[in-house]
């Protein structure tokens, strides 16, 4: 058990990675939130450094992972948190180094590239009484909350079939390390995006007894043998079936969700809109933020009589005041690792059958 934070001062904290994790998610969210400090931002890029300097002034900018430890060696800088928005390929080692600092350690996903390096994590932050916590940000989509709410609700009746798509079309590529890392280093689109795809179906329908998949190459950009298109199947010990796609190649898209139950179905098109706005410097504090416009909203029955859902408002900063609660009053993780063990599982055993 960790014990909450004794000092009623912010959360001072340094996010290391100043890409699209670093700067569109955690540097605008944690900035917004007055229980955290943003000390540090760590890039080894010249122009990413020069951004972040702008667009956090109050932050120091280091070159390195190694040059921010070296510091709090030095007693040069003083931390709490450490966020890694890096390639998940130094996820392990880079947590490794925190926890062994006493810090607390968010981890972006994809978690790490297999359960070994994970379950070593979690069994070195329970050692060292620090949180160890994994940004599952896709819980608070404004389109899973409220598909969350009809399934709990009962809405759907019992559901049979979900259906869940992450796809667009892009044909260069990312543009960022996901090109390049290897299915060993978590690349490949089912580490990418199935951690949030499996997780999301894991938290609705619960634990797997059977999982298959099937993982395609269609160009030659990218490491080999990273998939850039997936398709996975679950079968849950509750009967439910989970059906999900992944592909970054995809002409044309499918629907986001599409869930079939015994008394009505619910179909959603189109992505959740806060990395978009977040990214566009749309503050998470603001009125609009994490709001769906009608013609985004799903609708919920049988064809002939569909009804549009109003959409739950989408709150990608529930995770830092969960965050915050737990470090400061001792409340829950926003994310027990444990959950992104489960993924990595999933997604390791699809792996091993390709």
């Amino acid at each position: 058990m960790t014990s909450p934070m004794t000092s009623p001062r912010a959360i001072r904290t340094a996010v290391l990675g100043y890409g699209v994790s670093g700067r569109v998610f955690h540097a605008p969210l944690l900035a917004a939130d007055p229980r955290f400090g943003l000390a540090a931002i760590v890039t080894g890029d010249p122009e990413r450094a020069a951004r972040a300097a702008a667009q956090h002034p109050g932050a120091r900018i280091v070159p390195s992972g190694d040059d921010l430890f070296a510091l709090l060696d030095a007693g040069e800088l003083e931390l709490d948190l450490v966020v890694l928005g890096t390639p998940p390929g130094v996820h392990f080692e880079q947590a490794c180094a925190a926890i062994e600092r006493g810090l607390h350690v968010v981890v972006d996903k994809p978690f790490v590239p297999t359960v070994a390096e994970g379950e070593e994590l979690l069994r070195r932050a329970e050692a060292a009484g620090v949180v160890l916590t994994v940004f599952q940000n896709r819980r608070w989509d404004a389109d899973f909350r409220t598909l969350r709410m009809l399934v709990e609700g009962g809405a759907l009746g019992r559901v049979r079939t979900f259906e869940s798509r992450f796809e667009w079309w892009m044909p260069e590529g990312f543009g960022s390390w996901k090109d390049e890392a290897t299915v060993g280093e978590a690349g490949g689109i089912l580490h990418d995006l199935g951690a949030h795809l499996v997780d999301q179906a894991l938290q609705l329908f619960g634990p797997v007894r059977d999982a298959h998949g099937e993982l395609a190459r269609h160009v030659g950009t990218g490491a080999p043998g990273a998939e850039q298109d997936a398709f996975v199947s679950l079968l849950h010990e509750n009967g439910v079936r989970s059906r999900l796609w992944m592909n970054g190649l995809a002409a044309q898209v499918g629907p986001r969700f599409h869930v079939l139950g015994s008394v009505a179905a619910y179909t959603k098109w189109g992505l959740d809109g806060q990395e978009p706005a977040l990214d566009a410097g749309t503050s998470p504090t603001a009125p609009s933020y994490g709001v769906e416009p009608p013609e985004s909203w799903g609708v919920l029955g049988q064809d002939g009589a569909l009804v549009p859902v109003p959409a739950e408002r989408g709150d990608y900063p529930a995770f830092y005041r969960a965050l915050a609660a737990c470090l400061l009053d001792g409340g829950p993780v926003p994310v027990d690792p444990a959950d992104a063990l489960e993924t990595l599982r999933v997604i390791e055993e699809i792996h091993a059958h390709h």
